[in-house]
């Protein structure tokens, strides 16, 4: 994603990225797992640490993943992953999900995860992972919709914390509420054969919690997002603590529940 077309509003702290680590084919992917096959070709947009990446190339080998992120640092990572798993059928570059370096009709399957929501043009976005993609291919793209989170105790630093981030999503040039928008982008980018379908994210257990209010009661104090946050004059360095600490209020809740709904559209060129 180019800087012109996007801003990550999340960034790439040590916060972000241990979020990002824990994603898996399995928890972010399973839509596409029963729609692949070995030895197809893959392109993953947006990559970010490449453990969904790892799972999916798992899955195609021999197919070849040709996996792409706007941030050249995350591919080093990624790359380092790939190597650990003793993958090699894992390639990586920086690229613009806008204007993809590849010809037309180059891969079997083209992926994005949480991708969409943060890109000022989505429908522009979803052309090109088209025009890439094989006649017979298939389109996937998940999002989180932020709209729909909800959680138990109420808490209302949360309900700020989930007010503030829109506000400053959306500054940015994206779409926090992306997941219930997918199949419409997916009409509007010309796609006609689409399978629309959702799912969730769940913490509800005593680790999960621990985990999940940890690294967001980080984010939010020390991440771009808390950058983002103050330099465009939506939230102060005190709101952002009083945030930080409602986070670690609800993680605290013995009986704590937090759920992120999430749309799914696979489409056929």
């Amino acid at each position: 994603m180019a800087e012109e077309n996007a801003v990550y509003t999340h960034g790439h702290h040590a916060s972000v990225l241990r979020s990002h680590r824990w994603r898996t084919a399995g928890n972010s992917a399973a839509y596409l797992i029963e729609r692949l096959r070995p030895g197809v070709s893959l392109l993953d947009v947006g990559c970010g640490p490449a453990t969904i990446t790892a799972d999916l190339a798992a899955l195609v080998a021999p197919g070849v993943v040709t996996a792409v992120d706007a941030a050249p640092d995350v591919l080093e990572e990624a790359g380092r992953l790939a190597a650990e798993r003793g993958l090699d059928n894992v390639e990586f570059a920086v690229a613009d999900v806008h204007a993809l370096p590849y010809p037309d009709e180059t891969f079997d399957v083209v992926h994005a995860h949480q991708v969409l929501q943060h890109v000022t043009d989505p429908v522009g976005a979803l052309r090109e992972m088209r025009r890439v993609c094989a006649a017979d291919g298939i389109v996937a793209a998940r999002d989180a919709d932020y709209a729909a989170m909800t959680w138990y105790p109420a808490t209302p630093g949360l309900d700020e914390w989930l007010s503030l981030y829109r506000r400053v999503a959306r500054a940015n040039g994206g779409e926090p509420d992306a997941g219930r928008r997918l199949l419409s982008w997916a009409q509007q980018a010309g796609f006609r054969d689409i399978t629309s379908t959702g799912s969730v994210w769940c913490f509800s257990t005593p680790d999960d919690r621990a985990w999940w209010s940890e690294t967001w009661s980080e984010r939010v104090v020390r991440s771009a997002f808390a950058e983002r946050a103050m330099s465009g004059g939506h939230a102060t360095r005190d709101d952002l603590e009083r945030l930080s600490d409602a986070w670690r209020a609800w993680g605290a809740a013995e009986d704590g529940w937090f759920t992120i709904l999430h749309g799914e559209i696979s489409c056929r060129p």
